[in-house]
């Protein structure tokens, strides 16, 4: 399958986790259920033992274009072919984000546009960077993914089918047609999300609306006002909202050059980096992005004062957890072959499109 180039990717999250979608349709970066936990997804670093939830047309299609709908962090991702039209939509549902939990999600919506389209569905998670063994079980409609440190449950629309321990599925998105996948994290006590009586849609409108009534505390009406907004979402995004800490991108271990050392884990909060954040959305004039983004920044302080210099910190983790220095990654050896910095994905200034790619 080989590695889409890193700009080739959306990003979308909950504000305790988020994931990378590439423009082929593949997750291949998830870390569950926080920002800085072992990753369960990681193809973007190791394509043959990372781990994926690949979504996509079974044939190539001729067009593929990648967006996000506006004012939202919801990732489109369109297919255009000669037998049909078909559209991916991506996100993660926001429940409570200021208060740490197990329950992460990932909405996975086939909407059918035009003609028909025959799509194959692969979730292969590989737990722990890959380094843990798993249980799968397969019921209908549903799936269940266990490993000692964490399990998943699937949930779709369509048959779902066991392929060793992972599973697959294909299906044909016709026009007006809707299916639909959502993994989720199972902490104990935890009821599955229902998939059928509507409540994939009710996900996606909560999810919709809840970015919608962020973006409305902007009050930058320049004419660069859709990728101030943009930029503002993907910064909103790589916020840990329990801490309110900034992280300096939501990946880990890919080198800025082939062979070169800074391969780092840039899933924690540098305070200068921070500080330019907190700085560009108190710009923005919302009330709501003040509190968490200064109580962040508070507790990353680099030093107590009259403190030795022995104690500064030029980062501290995301989840409160400090650190004296930058963790280098050893996920995997296969960010040989990755080439740009890590900490440009997130922030790369986008309007709607991220991307379209021709075959």
């Amino acid at each position: 399958m080989g590695y889409p180039a890193i700009a080739d990717h959306g990003l979308i999250g909950d504000l305790q986790s988020s994931a990378l979608v590439s423009v082929e349709g593949t997750i291949d970066w998830f870390c569950c259920p926080r920002v800085d936990s072992p990753s369960v997804f990681a193809a973007l670093l190791d394509e043959t033992r990372g781990g994926r939830f690949a979504l996509r047309p079974a044939v190539a299609p001729e067009t593929t274009k990648q967006m996000y709908l506006p004012d939202t962090a919801i990732l489109v991702t369109r297919y255009l072919g000669e037998s049909g039209i078909a559209e991916v939509l991506d996100f993660m549902p926001i429940d409570d984000p200021g208060v740490a939990s197990h329950r992460r999600r990932l909405v996975r919506v086939v909407r059918g546009i035009r003609g028909e389209v025959e799509f194959e569905a692969r979730v292969e998670p590989r737990f722990d960077y890959g380094r843990s063994a798993h249980r799968c079980s397969v019921a209908g409609t549903t799936a269940v993914f266990e490993s000692p440190e964490l399990s998943l449950h699937l949930g779709a629309t369509v048959p779902l089918e066991a392929d060793g321990d992972d599973v697959r599925a294909t299906f044909t998105s016709v026009a007006g047609s809707t299916d639909g996948f959502v993994l989720e994290s199972m902490a104990d006590g935890t009821t599955p999300t229902a998939i059928g009586d509507g409540q994939v849609l009710r996900l996606f409108r909560d999810t919709e609306t809840y970015w919608k009534e962020w973006l409305e505390h902007c009050t930058y009406r320049g004419r660069w006002r859709e990728a101030v907004e943009r930029s503002a979402i993907t910064l909103k995004l790589m916020t840990y909202a329990p801490t309110g800490a900034l992280v300096a991108a939501p990946t880990a271990g890919l080198p800025e050059q082939i062979g070169g050392a800074r391969n780092w884990d840039y899933r924690f909060t540098w305070v200068r980096d921070s500080s330019f954040s907190v700085y560009a959305l108190l710009g923005l004039g919302s009330p709501r992005r003040r509190q968490p983004s200064a109580s962040g920044c508070a507790s990353a302080s680099p030093r107590p004062m009259g403190a030795p210099p022995d104690r500064s910190r030029s980062c501290t983790g995301s989840t409160a957890a400090r650190t004296s220095s930058r963790r280098r990654s050893t996920t995997s050896t296969a960010t040989w072959g990755r080439v740009r910095c890590a900490s440009a994905t997130p922030r790369r200034t986008s309007c709607s499109s991220t991307s379209t790619a021709r075959r």
